[in-house]
């Protein structure tokens, strides 16, 4: 680990109570790594933001499989960058409902504009993008 600096901060006693629950309930041996946890994922997604350098998302979408030629649309979509995207799951929720898992990597932009692509494809019934970062990103915030 890098050279460490001691900070202070001030919090109110319910909030310092709330967040020592919830970090004892996942399983943080110390307030300080929690806090470290949650530094690095606000300065990941802000790179993520930043739309530069390279970008790893997880795309997920759920949709009815019954709409008339979605899946072919996602896989066209899906090919059509190929560049990006390093691996799909595809899980069967039920008789009519699919979960699509995406992972994408490249440059920034490029990333952002697939998963915002196929999450707008008409039929997605939900989706969300989860953005970290490459290991360059990962490494700096160490």
């Amino acid at each position: 680990m890098a050279d460490l600096t001691r900070v202070s901060i001030s919090l109110e006693e319910n909030l310092l109570e709330a967040f020592d629950k919830l970090i004892t309930a996942k399983g943080y041996a110390t307030r300080s790594e929690a806090i470290r946890d949650l530094i690095r994922d606000l300065l990941i997604r802000q790179e993520a933001r930043s739309k530069h350098g390279e970008q790893v998302a997880v795309v997920t979408m759920v949709y009815d499989h019954h709409a008339r030629e979605l899946a072919a649309k996602l896989i066209d979509k899906q090919h059509h960058h190929h560049d990006l995207v390093v691996s799909s799951l595809h899980v069967h929720l039920g008789e009519r409902h699919c979960l699509e898992v995406s992972v994408l990597r490249g440059p920034g932009h490029k990333v952002i504009h697939l998963g915002e692509e196929l999450l707008a494809t008409k039929g997605v019934l939900h989706g969300d993008i989860t953005f970290t970062s490459g290991e360059g990103a990962l490494n700096k915030f160490k």
